[in-house]
């Protein structure tokens, strides 16, 4: 039986009417490969099934294209998918389980991936009826209608059909047909089949792009079934995945000239490095000889089932365009039996089969002797050569997972036909088959092959999914289908953007395509590619990094630092100073020089001024309540203190030269008691001052974001800027008054006169505290609290060593000074009464 080939031109013509009318004439080209005589399922009526196959029919065009050899061969992959079918029913029709006393029977065509050539031959098929014009050299021995059809190999072929036959309710099983389009129940009721839809492969792909990390890709399809509805089904998942396309376009292998050359001109322009592919092999033939023109290699190609596992496609990939391409495959399988069975086929054990016999003349460069072309020199065929030592196409058991989904989808037939026939050692030959029955129970089966492999239908009749990754790598003997060493490319639109960033979306592109803009002062995000910034809390937020809600650095003057260190050691060693004095002054406080200068606010002083140091202690450290308000309080209190006991010395100083005039008896008004007085009623006004201060509005911790952005100054508030001022105001006021009393009283006559060094010490306690001011104010941070500890202890050893180490000098290293006489100035007509309280 002979089918017909459709001349190129005017091929849309000619499908309509195909459809029409079965009376036109072609030339012949691809034929029906396989025929047997029909086995009687009883005396009524046979059990027949139709394969319908179009697979690898361009094969000569590909061997001329690629490899410069050519090979007159057409459908070396259809003569195994045919094997396989023919292995699958004989296995069946030999075993004594399964369909007990019946055999299959079995009509094929090679339909050349014509469309209209297998609604042609499906109609036949289900009429029951010769689809040629041509009459057949071995015709079945009688018509019978077809239970089941095995195929189509591609998917609009196979939307086609199952459109036509779906009235008839004639189950048609796929065994390469993936488009997810099949999967409409309410559109094609009768098609299942044994390979996975592009439902779940699409998604996958779509996942495979997003591990890798390719957010910018290009994509190409064969504008068939196939390739439009897996492309549009992956690029949905994608963008919900962040994936975005630069370009989609589609093509097919009969398309002009000049559209896969625009094709061409925008995978050169574009700055994706990742192609993604729904491309029958047949197309990819097409676009690779195109692309091996221009040498466009470098780029990484995700490729479906339908070119991906073909080993062909990369042994004729000379010009290493497809390196490194991954995708999705179909898994590997061992199918038993299939190969010795397909490598012992011969030409004779085919009556009628005169494209086997062709294809053997090919296969061997020989010539059978009733072949009308045999030549007089040529080798004659014998048809026992061996198959299994060539090294050939036809030798290739790449294709066993296809030839697997074949075999599954005959044996789920033959496994519905064992449910109705109710078969257990016979079958019940008196049931009558009809084909909706038979769709009905084959989507209901459940079984295991030899293999082990499990076989059922959804809802959809569709298998479960089921991939595994094949990656191309190149070596020494060709191209290898592997599973790692998998190089990864870069292909973003744009790069990641870093914590501390965020993304905004360049106009007019998608929204892969964005700038990175640094987040503004205040704001933080913590995460890559974040697309806001957020407003961080101030403790939380460092200018250094802005990738996260980093706490600032607290900063305060602490004792372990350096600076705390050295400031801790000055104030314990004025103190231990102070009392190194006070020992002096207590141990020689009978001694003229100690008498004369008043001894008791002299020890007074040196209380006040161990206070001065010891004050300065409580600035050092973590701001606390308690601390912040001590410490203000404790110096505003003890230097007040501490200028009234030098306040009294001085007026004790110009008291004394008072009396000493002849008829004066000031003194009297200025004696001891007056003295210990004026001391407390000074003191007691500044802790007035400071208790109202602590009542109304003390100060308290504080923490300062504002003067060092990236850090946390830990400072105590003033509260009360009021009390703070009364506080340093009164300090200043008493020490001025000191300061003058003790300027005017100089030049008093004496040879020890104390008001000129208590001169000297105001004079450096006032340069002091004049200058504090804008050195506080202009330090920053813990700096500004260690420029007011220097100003207490600076002025406090100004105190102390103005007015005490030119005594203590006398007393330890110049005793011989250290007399009555020597107390008294020229001039001096009293006594120690200066000295006296």
């Amino acid at each position: 039986m002979s089918t017909h080939k459709w001349p190129e031109q005017g091929w849309a013509l000619l499908q309509v009417l195909l459809v029409a009318s079965f009376s036109q004439a072609e030339e012949p080209l691809c034929k029906r490969i396989g025929d047997l005589e029909n086995p009687q399922l009883s005396k009524d009526g046979d059990i027949v099934l139709g394969g319908i196959f179009s697979f690898h029919s361009s094969w000569k065009n590909r061997q001329e294209t690629y490899t410069h050899k050519p090979l007159p061969l057409e459908c070396t992959r259809d003569f195994q998918i045919a094997q396989a079918m023919r292995f699958a029913i004989e296995e069946i029709n030999n075993r004594t389980d399964l369909l007990p006393g019946i055999s299959l029977g079995y009509k094929m065509y090679d339909t050349c991936a014509s469309i209209a050539r297998s609604v042609r031959v499906a109609l036949a098929l289900a009429n029951g009826n010769e689809a040629v014009s041509v009459p057949s050299e071995a015709p079945c021995t009688q018509s019978a209608q077809v239970q089941a059809i095995m195929g189509e190999t591609s998917s609009s072929p196979s939307v086609a059909i199952a459109t036509v036959i779906g009235p008839f309710h004639i189950p048609l099983i796929s065994h390469f047909a993936t488009c997810a389009c099949l999967s409409d129940k309410s559109k094609y009721p009768s098609f299942l089949r044994t390979i996975p839809s592009d439902y779940y492969q699409s998604r996958a792909l779509a996942q495979l792009v997003k591990h890798f990390g390719w957010t910018w890709v290009g994509a190409i399809r064969t504008n068939d079934d196939y390739g439009n509805n897996g492309m549009a089904t992956f690029t949905e998942t994608a963008q919900q995945l962040g994936i975005c396309l630069e370009y989609s376009v589609s093509f097919f292998r009969t398309d002009p000239p000049d559209k896969l050359q625009r094709i061409i001109d925008i995978i050169k322009v574009s700055t994706s490095k990742v192609i993604v592919t729904f491309l029958s092999h047949m197309d990819l033939d097409v676009l690779m000889k195109k692309l091996s023109q221009y040498n466009l290699t470098g780029y990484q190609w995700v490729g479906s089932e339908g070119w991906i596992f073909d080993s062909q496609t990369a042994e004729m990939d000379k010009n290493h365009i497809l390196d490194g391409a991954i995708g999705l495959s179909i898994p590997k399988t061992h199918l038993s039996g299939i190969k010795e069975f397909i490598l012992n086929v011969k030409p004779f054990n085919s009556s009628g089969n005169k494209m086997l016999t062709e294809f053997w003349e090919t296969l061997f460069n020989c010539k059978f002797k009733q072949s009308e072309s045999a030549l007089k020199n040529q080798t004659e065929c014998t048809g026992h050569e061996d198959l299994s030592g060539l090294q050939h196409s036809f030798t290739d058991m790449s294709f066993m997972p296809i030839f697997n989904n074949l075999y599954k989808g005959v044996y789920a037939v033959a496994h519905a036909l064992h449910s109705i026939l109710g078969c257990n050692e016979t079958c019940n030959f008196k049931v009558q088959l009809d084909p909706f029955t038979i769709l009905q129970h084959i989507r209901m089966i459940y079984f295991r092959t030899k293999e082990g492999d499990e076989v059922y239908f959804n809802e959809n009749g569709d298998p479960p999914a089921k991939y595994e990754i094949i990656n191309w790598q190149p070596t020494k003997n060709g191209v290898t289908l592997i599973h790692d060493r998998i190089t990864v490319p870069v292909s973003v639109c744009s790069e990641k953007c870093p914590p501390g960033t965020r993304k905004v979306l360049q106009k007019g592109k998608p929204v892969c395509c964005y700038d990175c803009i640094r987040c503004a002062e205040g704001e933080i995000s913590n995460t890559t590619d974040s697309i806001t910034c957020v407003r961080c809390q101030p403790e939380f937020w460092s200018n250094e990094r802005r990738d996260a809600c980093v706490k600032k650095e607290a900063e305060f003057l602490s004792f372990e630092e350096i600076m705390g260190a050295l400031l801790t050691a000055a104030s314990l060693f004025g103190t231990c100073m102070t009392a190194v004095v006070a020992f002096i002054f207590f141990r020689y406080r009978k001694t003229p020089i100690v008498r004369a200068n008043n001894s008791e606010l002299s020890f007074l002083l040196l209380f006040s001024l161990t206070l001065c140091f010891l004050c300065s202690l409580t600035f050092i450290g973590r701001p606390s309540e308690w601390s912040c308000m001590l410490r203000h309080t404790a110096f505003g209190i003890t230097f007040v203190l501490c200028i009234s006991c030098v306040l009294g010395k001085t007026m004790v100083v110009l008291m004394a030269f008072r009396a000493s005039l002849p008829g004066s008896n000031v003194m009297k008004w200025f004696g001891p008691t007056q003295q210990r007085l004026s001391v407390l009623a000074f003191t007691l006004i500044q802790v007035v001052i400071c208790i109202l201060w602590l009542t109304i509005s003390p100060p308290f911790p504080f923490k300062n974001f504002k003067e060092i952005k990236d850090k946390i100054i830990l400072e105590c508030a003033l509260g009360s800027t009021v009390g703070f001022w009364a506080v340093l105001g009164y300090i200043g006021l008493l020490a001025s008054f000191c300061f003058i009393l003790a300027f005017l009283a100089r030049k008093l006559p004496d040879n020890f006169n104390e008001a000129k060094f208590i001169t000297f010490s105001m004079l450096i306690f006032c340069a002091v505290w004049i200058t504090f001011i804008p050195a506080y104010v202009s330090s920053p941070g813990k700096f500004s609290v260690a420029v007011e500890i220097f100003a207490i202890l600076a002025s406090s050893f100004g105190l102390l060593i103005c007015i005490f180490i030119p005594k203590c000098y006398i007393i330890l290293l110049r005793p011989e000074k250290n007399t009555k006489k020597n107390m008294m100035g020229r001039g001096m007509v009293n006594n120690l009464t200066v000295g006296t309280c």
